[in-house]
C-alpha cells in the first residue's frame, strides 16, 4: 500500500504549566501541510519487518517510529503481521515538522486498511499516543487544537486557502533543552490561541497570521534566535501575512495570500538555505 505522510506546522504553541510527571501541558493549534513523505507498506519478507529510507542514518528496526507504530497497532488490535516499510523522505528530520510522527501515523492508517480493522480515526489516534506526542494529530490531520502533551485533540475549521513557505536552517535544536529553559511563570508573550480559533471560524487568514506565536522562540540561544528572526524577516519582507517557528524548531514558516509573493520568498531563501519548501494546507486524512 502506498500513501503520503503529511508534515505539520504549529500555528500556535503555548506552554501552560509543568506537570508533576515532569511533562508540560501544552496548547497548540496544529495544521497539516502538503509537504509529505512517501511510504510503501507491505507484508514483511523476513521474520521481522524493516523500515528502509533514503536517509541512511535513520534506524531501520524496532527503534524506527514507523515500525513502533506497526507494533503498537498489532498490540492494540491483535491484527496484522510484520510489515516492511519503505520511506522516501521529503520532510526534513529534526525540524519541528513531525516527520517521524507523520510516518508513524501513516503506518497506523495503512495497517487499519490492510487488516480490515476499520477503526475510527480517533481510536487510531489513541493508539498513536503510545508512539509519540505528535502522532495523534498526524493520524487525524487537518486543523486542530491540541492540548495536554498533544494527545487531546479538538478539530477546528480549516485554514483558509493560502501558500505556506517553510525554511529549515541547517542546525538542530534540542527539544529537552528548550523545555529545560522554560519558566512558565515568566512567559511574557503568548499566542492568541482563542483568537486564532475565532479567525479560523471566520475564514480570516490575516487574522490567523497576525495572532500566531511560538513561546519556544523566547528561550532560544541568542545566536539561534537571531537566525530564526532573520528568516522571519525575509518572509515578512516578501509579503507573508505572518511568520513563526514550528514546534521546537528550527523550521520557520510564513503564510501567504499571494502565490507570487510566496514564490519570491522561496527564491530569496534558497539563496541562503537548502531546505526551502512551498506548500499549502492539507485537510484531514481519511
Amino acid at each position: 500500500m502506498e500513501l503520503l505522510a503529511n508534515a505539520k506546522i504549529n500555528l500556535t504553541l503555548d506552554i501552560l504549566r509543568r506537570r508533576e510527571d515532569g511533562y508540560h501541558d501544552l496548547q497548540m493549534v496544529m495544521q497539516s501541510v502538503t509537504l509529505a513523505d512517501e511510504l510503501t507498506v507491505a507484508p514483511a519478507q523476513g521474520a521481522e519487518g524493516v523500515a528502509a529510507s533514503d536517509l541512511r542514518f535513520l534506524p531501520t528496526g524496532r527503534k524506527n517510529l514507523a515500525q513502533m507504530a506497526a507494533a503498537a497497532f498489532r498490540q492494540a488490535t491483535g491484527l496484522g503481521g510484520e510489515v516492511d516499510i519503505s520511506i522516501r523522505k521529503r520532510i526534513p528530520v529534526c525540524a519541528g515538522l513531525a516527520g517521524g510522527s507523520a510516518d508513524a501515523a501513516a503506518v497506523l492508517r495503512a495497517m487499519n486498511q490492510l487488516t480490515g480493522a476499520g477503526l475510527p480515526r480517533l481510536e487510531l489516534a489513541r493508539i498513536g499516543e503510545r508512539v509519540g506526542s505528535d502522532v495523534p494529530f498526524c493520524t487525524l490531520g487537518g486543523t486542530a487544537l491540541a492540548e495536554g502533551r498533544g494527545e487531546r485533540l479538538t478539530p477546528l475549521p480549516p485554514l483558509p486557502p493560502c501558500q505556506i513557505v517553510i525554511c529549515k536552517p541547517p542546525f538542530p535544536i534540542s527539544t529537552p533543552q528548550l523545555f529545560s529553559r522554560v519558566n512558565v511563570r515568566k512567559i511574557v508573550r503568548r499566542p492568541d490561541t482563542r483568537g486564532v480559533a475565532a479567525a479560523l471560524e471566520a475564514g480570516d487568514l490575516a487574522g490567523v497570521a497576525r495572532r500566531m506565536y511560538n513561546v519556544f522562540e523566547d528561550v532560544l540561544e541568542r545566536r539561534r534566535a537571531a537566525q530564526i528572526s532573520s528568516i522571519k524577516a525575509v518572509l515578512i519582507d516578501c509579503g507573508a501575512l505572518g511568520a513563526s517557528m514550528s514546534g521546537s524548531g528550527p523550521s520557520v514558516f510564513g503564510l501567504f495570500g499571494d502565490g507570487r509573493r510566496a514564490q519570491e520568498a522561496c527564491g530569496r531563501l534558497k539563496e541562503s538555505f537548502q531546505d526551502v519548501f512551498l506548500c499549502s494546507p492539507a485537510g484531514p486524512d481519511v
